[in-house]
């Protein structure tokens, strides 16, 4: 089997309020085999939609290549809006190689709990996924279950984006899971009664768009 490691530690700058949690980047990224344009760094795969979703709402000028310079362009843009990256997952197995969710087995999560004892000042898991089976909430709550922590995630909106929150600490951290900035959750954004009417308004609304509307309000 496949062994799918992270290729990338937690970028978490010192001022971060908020961070970004996802599961991994496809497997060539572990394996180093990047394809032209892509951007050697979290979400950095040309497939992906995340970045090109934040260039769009904050005008960042951003370069999709695999060059050093469109990393630092990124690096320097988090730090400047106090936004760090942590995804969930540090390793898992694949019997077939490719960036599926549900494909992962034997997976590894990273102490996020721990991660979060350290960096004091986040109050926001932007959660790149939701509950579904091996999304980025769905490992968050079952890292919680596997360290035996008593923190308890209180549903404040049920609408999408779901949104919770939990006392850590004494510290009240709250937890969005954002339509996933992938193209295998462009069906579920078709299905959803805002979409239609947004479309229905202005047929050339897409699925981008929605998630700017969305991604924009809470980044």
């Amino acid at each position: 089997m496949f062994h799918h490691t992270h290729p990338y530690r937690p970028f978490i700058p010192e001022n971060a309020t908020k961070l970004i949690v996802g599961t991994l980047p496809p497997p060539r990224f572990t394996k180093r085999q990047l394809k032209e344009g892509d951007v050697d760094f979290c979400y950095g795969t040309r497939d992906g939609l995340l970045w090109l979703v934040l260039d769009k709402i904050f005008d960042i000028g951003l370069r999709f290549e695999t060059t050093a310079e469109a990393v630092e362009h990124r690096k320097k843009w988090l730090k400047s809006r106090g936004i760090g990256i942590c995804d969930m997952v540090e390793s898992s197995r694949r019997e077939k190689i490719d960036a599926s969710d549900l494909g992962m087995q034997q997976v590894e999560l990273r102490n996020m709990v721990q991660i979060l004892g350290e960096n004091p000042k986040i109050d926001t898991l932007l959660f790149t996924g939701g509950n579904s089976k091996n999304g980025p909430e769905y490992f968050f709550r079952r890292h919680l279950k596997e360290i035996g922590s008593d923190i308890r995630m209180k549903v404040i909106s049920n609408d999408v984006p779901k949104i919770h929150q939990f006392v850590l600490d004494g510290r009240l951290i709250k937890t969005v899971s954002l339509t996933a900035p992938s193209g295998s959750a462009n069906r579920a954004i078709g299905s959803m009664e805002f979409y239609k009417e947004m479309k229905k308004k202005n047929p050339e609304f897409n699925t981008i768009d929605f998630r700017v509307l969305q991604y924009k309000e809470h980044f």
